[in-house]
């Protein structure tokens, strides 16, 4: 009998759609499967033998990760898949052995933007110097007593930010960034950086270091942005937001009553939040504009509560917690100088200037 490919075929065994199939490789139908009632497999031709796969659909048509518009769309990919694998299957698994990543393409983009970022502007991060009875000592980058100075370090911080890969689908032919291979597939051929730009097999991604440089063009705002993709993009030690505003508050706000307790119009407040989206470090948010200190400090409040990774992330905030329940001061202090070393460099950078800033 004759198949047509793709037609649904009602509850059939395997053996059956074998049969149906004629073993033509590349011919498919889908059916009920007759072990689990009321699920449909896709049954699919390829290496002289009938592959079945449980088939699912959510408004797209999936047997893995990737989605399709059409079943005929998910067979045309899943057999150049199937392939590739098969045929370069050790190419495919010596991809990775020598890669192109730390010569050519985005390293060396990477280190050129670097260069001509570093020649505009120079920002220096802070050690913390404290006191304690008649000692000065001198810590990096921990702060683990009451009494806090600032003084310039001696170099610039190196925050390590992982890249944000996403699965991609590409338009014409696209070779791999970091193994400079082809990605093959139909769709969803690899994973797309969506801050730095970065293109990779999803296999290369995880070999892939943690030194995504940020575009500037790229990120779109700068409320509700990753912290740490914020400040590489920017080049700087903490988001502009937090400098601009405790500076703010600190040459006008300090002797107002109710700073960070009385809230300011939450109009005004939502206009300061376009304006750094619109302007970034160029918004200007001086007593010309907004007169009341107070929606300043509602400005600083909402970028903070719209982290999408809070200042103290959701993987320390546990161990703070336990902190401060802890009875014995110095056995308190050592588990929340633990935690401080577990928070990624730019948060704890931010948290310190915070600090700074409400003790004073």
């Amino acid at each position: 009998r004759r198949v047509t490919c793709g037609r649904f075929h009602g509850m059939l065994s395997r053996e059956s759609a074998d049969e149906l199939l004629g073993g033509a490789e590349g011919a498919y139908l889908v059916r009920e499967s007759q072990r689990q009632p009321g699920t449909h497999t896709l049954a699919l031709r390829f290496g002289h033998q009938t592959l079945n796969y449980r088939l699912f659909y959510d408004g797209k048509h999936f047997v893995g990760e990737k989605r399709f518009e059409t079943v005929h769309d998910l067979v045309t990919d899943g057999l150049i898949t199937l392939y590739i694998e098969t045929k370069a299957a050790e190419y495919i698994a010596k991809m990775t052995t020598n890669p192109i990543y730390e010569h050519l393409g985005y390293t060396s983009l990477l280190k050129d933007k670097m260069g001509h970022r570093l020649s505009r502007r120079r920002t220096e991060p802070h050690r913390v110097t404290f006191q304690r009875e008649d000692r000065k000592i001198t810590t990096s980058p921990l702060v683990r007593h009451s009494t806090l100075k600032d003084c310039p370090s001696e170099k610039q911080s190196s925050y390590d930010k992982i890249h944000n890969f996403k699965v991609h689908t590409f338009r014409g032919p696209h070779w791999c960034e970091y193994c400079a291979n082809f990605m093959w597939g139909l769709i969803a051929q690899g994973v797309h950086c969506s801050d730095c730009g970065l293109n990779v097999h999803k296999q290369c991604s995880k070999l892939v270091p943690s030194d995504c440089q940020p575009d500037l063009r790229r990120i779109k705002k700068v409320f509700s942005c990753d912290l740490t993709t914020l400040v590489k993009a920017h080049n700087t030690t903490r988001p502009m937001v937090v400098d601009m505003c405790i500076k703010e508050i600190e040459l006008r706000g300090l002797q107002s009553e109710g700073l960070y307790r009385v809230s300011g119009f939450s109009e005004h407040i939502e206009d300061v939040r376009l304006a750094f989206d619109r302007d970034g470090e160029k918004a200007d948010i001086s007593a010309n504009v907004y007169n009341d200190i107070n929606i300043i400090a509602g400005a600083l409040k909402l970028y903070l509560r719209d982290l999408p990774i809070p200042v103290i992330t959701f993987h320390v905030y546990s161990k703070f917690i336990l902190a401060a329940k802890m009875p014995n001061p110095d056995t308190r202090l050592e588990a929340i100088h633990e935690g401080l070393l577990l928070l990624p460099p730019a948060h704890y950078e931010t948290l310190r200037h915070l600090m700074m800033h409400l003790k004073k």
